[in-house]
């Protein structure tokens, strides 16, 4: 009896599996799918929804070579198949092929857009699959024809004298194949700094802004993946859009929106990831803390001081409704647009002498580091859960930070006048001002273990102002 075990092809992601199989006098019982045990041994987590089944009758039936929007893992209830798979995504392994001849003893993980193909060598062959989405007939199909000259499977029954459907027999040549093109992320919150970011380093990802998406609007995100937008193909879902108008979250309409979008749209977003099977990241914020400790790890307790930190402390839970998910928390964003950075070089420049906190203290988060962090626990299957980011080097207050941006901007750091957040909020009067954390700062442990290390800040800081 074989032990359970998973084996690379190949093919990059079409595994192999080793199935054991227990008989007796009445015959014999396996396991076709175990999630745990499978996925411990590096099976993907794909989340099948509608399982099919096959019956071949006659010895040489030959079926394939199909290839469509979903993983699926095939194999043999009664019977032996010839089995045959070959890649048509895009890239250099386009047109590779692999071939195993299997019973129920073995089963094999196909990706979306590897064709599949089998033989019956037995009569009376029943062959099944799980596949990860609901069959569609609109969704996106590649064919290929089973006497592909390059592709050249050797079929152990000439196809000249098998069974073989019309359509089948009529597939194109590989040549005339569009290649699969490479699943990509999704991202909610388009045109925001993260989202920025982002869409320098994945291009070709998709893209959602508000135009698209209302994160405030619970119909609208219930129909997403829906209703004429095909996200079947989508690798992760990246939520990097935010209700974070801190302020503006402490008055009646802005405690609504922020819950709506930071907490209800989370989970929505989650439910969809966990639908199409793939990771969910969204970005929550140092507000889950009320930053009495001046170091904050990923397993402390929340205690927000406000609502918008509440309302993102309920977008954590509300993530983890997706089974593979990463929460990412993040603190002082800069990056395109509108940002506290931006402020004090626009002050400097217009001769203004600001007055800044000098007691809240923390580090800077760029964009572009915050999204390199991101697309690395994807690209690297970092293990899910939550992670801090932010740049590394010294903890600094927001006055140091200022005095940081007016020196690299050429201008006299003593300019900026430090003050205390309860002078700064005395100062604005009757415009409301949120309680802030005073200790923003992450440690950032975990993130190094999972193979990434952001820029210093003071670095990072430097190459903004200068770029």
């Amino acid at each position: 009896m074989r032990a359970l075990a998973v084996h690379s092809t190949a093919i990059p992601g079409l595994l192999v599996v080793d199935l054991p199989v227990h008989r007796d006098n009445r015959g014999w019982f396996k396991e076709n799918w175990q999630r745990a045990d499978m996925t411990a041994l590096g099976l993907p987590d794909f989340g099948p929804v509608q399982q099919n089944i096959s019956f071949n009758g006659e010895v040489g039936t030959t079926r394939g070579i199909h290839a469509e929007p979903w993983d699926k893992l095939v194999s043999v209830a009664t019977g032996r198949v010839f089995g045959a798979w070959v890649d048509l995504r895009e890239g250099a392994e386009f047109g590779a092929s692999v071939t195993l001849e299997m019973g129920p003893d073995q089963a094999v993980f196909v990706p979306r857009g590897v064709g599949n193909a089998y033989q019956t060598l037995e009569p009376d062959t029943v062959y099944a699959y799980l596949v990860n989405a609901h069959w569609r007939p609109d969704a996106e199909y590649q064919f290929v024809n089973l006497a592909d000259e390059t592709v050249a499977i050797d079929w152990p029954i000439a196809l000249s004298g098998v069974s073989i459907s019309d359509k089948d027999r009529a597939h194109p040549r590989l040549a005339a194949v569009r290649p699969v093109p490479a699943r990509q992320p999704v991202v909610i919150g388009g045109k925001g700094q993260l989202g920025r970011a982002l869409r320098r380093l994945i291009p070709d990802a998709t893209f959602l802004t508000r135009a698209d998406i209302d994160m405030s609007d619970a119909s609208a995100l219930g129909s997403l993946g829906s209703g004429g937008r095909d996200l079947s193909g989508a690798s992760a879902i990246i939520n990097a859009a935010a209700y974070t108008n801190v302020d503006g979250a402490e008055t009646t309409a802005g405690r609504a929106t922020a819950w709506r979008v930071n907490a209800t749209a989370v989970g929505s977003l989650a439910s969809l990831a966990r639908s199409l099977g793939v990771p969910f990241v969204t970005v929550s914020s140092d507000y889950v803390f009320d930053g009495t400790v001046e170091s904050h790890v990923e397993d402390e307790a929340y205690s927000p001081l406000g609502v918008y930190g509440q309302s993102k402390a309920a977008g954590e839970l509300a993530a983890q409704a997706a089974p593979a998910h990463y929460i990412v928390r993040t603190s002082w964003l800069v990056g395109d647009g509108s940002n506290f950075v931006r402020t004090m070089a626009s002050l400097a420049a217009r001769g203004v002498d600001p007055k800044v906190i000098c007691d809240q203290r923390g580090r800077l988060t760029f964009a572009d580091d915050l999204a390199r962090g991101i697309l690395h626990l994807l690209s690297s299957r970092a293990p899910y859960g939550v992670y801090n980011l932010s740049n590394t080097g010294p903890v600094m207050s927001w006055f140091d930070v200022a005095r940081a941006v007016f020196e690299l901007t050429g201008h006299d750091p003593d300019r900026v006048v430090a003050t205390t957040a309860e002078g700064y909020a005395a100062g604005r009067g009757a415009v409301t001002t949120a309680p802030r954390p005073r200790h923003s700062a992450f440690d950032l442990g975990r993130l190094a273990d999972a193979g990434f290390v952001p820029r210093d800040a003071r670095e990072a800081l430097r190459e903004y102002l200068a770029g």
